[in-house]
């Protein structure tokens, strides 16, 4: 005989929990380092409360990039930047230059190839990885 009886799904206790609630506030900014010296970058909390599964942070420009970082690649999974303020160009060796103005946004898969060409003087961006901690590899530009 089958049983109409429903199984409720429970949160897990607080001992199996594996990542946590983060809330960042606008009013009390927390500043980490960052790969680049010409930006600032505020953290909103996601890589402690993702136990570093995922980063996310909003990087903004201290002035404008006025010539390129170089090609390099991000040793990550992915890495996600959506546009707050300003622009940004950015090279791939698949599609060429790429314009990202507010409201745009570029998902790089872990390993490929860009160069940051410029920015606006003033920009502001959010920019999300997985895992949280991502590393910079410098490479030759494509051929």
């Amino acid at each position: 005989m089958a049983s109409d009886a429903k199984t409720e799904a429970r949160p897990p206790a607080a001992a199996e929990r594996k990542m946590e609630v983060a809330v960042a506030s606008a009013a009390t900014p927390v500043f980490v380092p960052g790969r680049r010296a010409f930006f600032t970058y505020r953290d909103l909390g996601v890589t402690a409360a993702s136990r570093g599964k995922m980063r996310a942070q909003i990087t903004a420009a201290k002035v404008g990039l006025s010539r390129p970082t170089g090609w390099h690649y991000h040793v990550c999974e992915t890495q996600f930047v959506y546009v707050l303020k300003g622009w940004l160009e950015l090279e791939f060796a698949q599609r060429g230059t790429v314009r990202l103005g507010e409201g745009d946004s570029v998902f790089i898969p872990g390993g490929t190839p860009h160069n940051e060409i410029r920015t606006s003087e003033t920009f502001e961006l959010l920019e999300c990885s997985v895992p949280a901690e991502m590393g910079t590899v410098a490479c030759d530009p494509p051929h």
